[in-house]
């Protein structure tokens, strides 16, 4: 399992009994994350790229002599070398060829870069839906330079992808699905605590209706920030019951960091056909 994830205290809420009026999200825009800095470090570049700027790169382009009338020009060609070398890098360093199994008998559907998770027990479907764009959460440390004898890749921190998930719960035959939207708490990343804890949260809860494809806004939507520690407990483990847990909130995390690997070298390759013009 990946030792990114510290143990996060399970949240204790407000008061027991005491609760305030906090306007909730859309539901719709649950699967959105909140907007990170960029991260990844196309960090070979500052590496390998420490000439000068070539001087012909900000000449007027003149269309390529080869006759294709396609824009071939010197910046597009030191692009498509350096996107070489990049995506040979990242297919060096990735860890998961193809997309790790989760435990528990889930089933996976990928469409792009949303993934969903289905699993039935007992009269019961269980799904989890998360998207791995902008899920690798900040590094606070800073960057260091590369000591003597040591690459700067070698240096360079795992990356690692923390997604919102959405766990949607149908009953047979039901006319509601219970959905709770949970995340992995950035600020208490790296914190411990000897009491019983999780590495997820769970953000929200509301009730759709089953079988609808938009959520509705009109649906009373409770947030947790304002619940009795004792209900929230209740819904962790009412969740753990039906296998998403701790050690699931870990697989998962292994598997969106594969699928966000995966999707990212996938992408330097599309960028470099496109400035190949190919």
């Amino acid at each position: 399992m990946l030792p990114l994830l510290r143990c996060v205290p399970r949240s204790l809420g407000a008061a027991s009994g005491l609760r305030t009026a906090i306007p909730a999200q859309p539901l719709r825009h649950l699967l959105q994350p909140a907007p990170r800095p960029c991260l990844r470090p196309f960090g070979l570049l500052s590496v390998r790229a420490g000439s000068a700027r070539r001087s012909g790169l900000l000449q007027p382009p003149v269309p390529c002599a080869c006759g294709c009338g396609a824009l071939h020009t010197e910046g597009d060609k030191a692009f498509v070398e350096f996107l070489t070398d990049e995506i040979k890098e990242e297919k060096k360093i990735q860890k998961h060829k193809s997309l790790p199994k989760m435990s528990g008998d889930w089933e996976l559907e990928v469409n792009g870069t949303e993934a969903k998770l289905l699993r039935k027990v007992a009269g019961e479907k269980i799904t989890v839906t998360f998207n791995i764009n902008n899920s690798i959460p900040p590094t606070f440390d800073g960057e260091e330079e590369p000591s003597q004898g040591q690459k700067a890749e070698e240096q360079e921190p795992e990356r690692t992808s923390t997604p919102n998930f959405v766990v949607e719960v149908t009953k047979t035959d039901g006319k509601k699905t219970l959905v709770l939207d949970c995340h992995y708490p950035e600020d208490e990343i790296g914190h411990e605590d000897e009491a019983e804890s999780d590495i997820f949260s769970i953000k929200e809860v509301s009730f759709q209706a089953t079988g609808d494809s938009e959520w509705r806004d009109t649906n009373y939507t409770l947030n947790t920030d304002s619940l009795d520690w004792a209900l929230y407990d209740h819904l962790m483990d009412f969740l753990a019951d039906r296998g998403v847990d701790n050690t699931f909130a870990d697989e998962l995390v292994e598997l969106s960091t594969a699928l966000e690997h995966q999707e990212y070298i996938t992408f330097l390759e599309d960028l470099k056909s496109f400035v190949k013009n190919q």
